[in-house]
């Protein structure tokens, strides 16, 4: 019996390698080893909040931009959006929890990894095709599966620091899996070969532009002004 792959699954397959080579970032094997050092641990906070404060207003976008036979596409993404609403004040609030300044970290700059992913999902949604977002889309939260909880368990040992410090891994790791069936119903949905493409193309360039935010924290320690 013939079974033929669902798009999700292609999704997965296609950018399988993109995936291991992010995952291989040094800040991430430290993190998932327990020898991740505080600054590092903050560093990598600090720019979750610049591209995490973007994630409602490029949805937002994104949702507004979706042509009309997308219309349970464009509610989908109405529910995305309530439920990621503030969540950049997670991250600030973890910061806090670390010891260092969360305003100081308000009122940053991005390092040029994370401005130039942030860049590139805004021209994705205004400019190429507001679909292509979802590359993006799989990559944070498939990467959140894979490594957030494990990651938030070994800094947590490594660096004793209080469990409120860890409020964004631990609410974007595991209990985020049914994110992951809800976001696999919506990609199985996707018929248009053009557009299945387009996810993928943006999913690989999403891993590589990720990776290469993590691969900088390993040189930028972060914001350091202590509270």
């Amino acid at each position: 019996m013939v079974t033929t792959m669902s798009f999700f699954d292609q999704l997965k397959n296609e950018t399988e390698q993109e995936k291991r080579a992010l995952l291989s970032s040094p800040i991430i094997v430290q993190a998932m080893n327990g020898t991740l050092i505080l600054d590092e641990y903050v560093a990598f906070l600090s720019q979750a909040y610049h591209h995490v404060k973007h994630t409602v207003p490029l949805l937002m976008a994104v949702g507004s931009r979706l042509p009309e036979n997308y219309e349970w596409l464009r509610e989908a993404i109405a529910e995305y959006i309530e439920e990621e609403l503030g969540h950049q004040e997670w991250v600030l609030n973890d910061i806090a929890a670390c010891g260092f300044n969360k305003e100081a970290v308000r009122t940053s700059d991005p390092i040029a990894s994370t401005e130039l992913m942030v860049s590139y999902a805004y021209d994705m949604a205004q400019r190429i095709n507001p679909i292509g977002f979802f590359g993006m889309v799989h990559v944070l939260e498939g990467t959140s599966i894979a490594v957030a909880d494990k990651a938030a368990d070994g800094i947590l040992s490594a660096l004793s620091l209080p469990k409120n410090a860890f409020s964004y891994l631990y609410s974007h790791g595991s209990l985020d899996q049914d994110h992951v069936k809800f976001f696999a119903g919506l990609m199985n949905k996707i018929e248009d070969p053009t557009e299945q493409t387009l996810i993928i193309h943006t999913a690989k360039m999403f891993y590589r532009l990720y990776g290469d935010i993590f691969r900088s924290l390993s040189a930028h320690h972060g914001i350091p002004l202590t509270a």
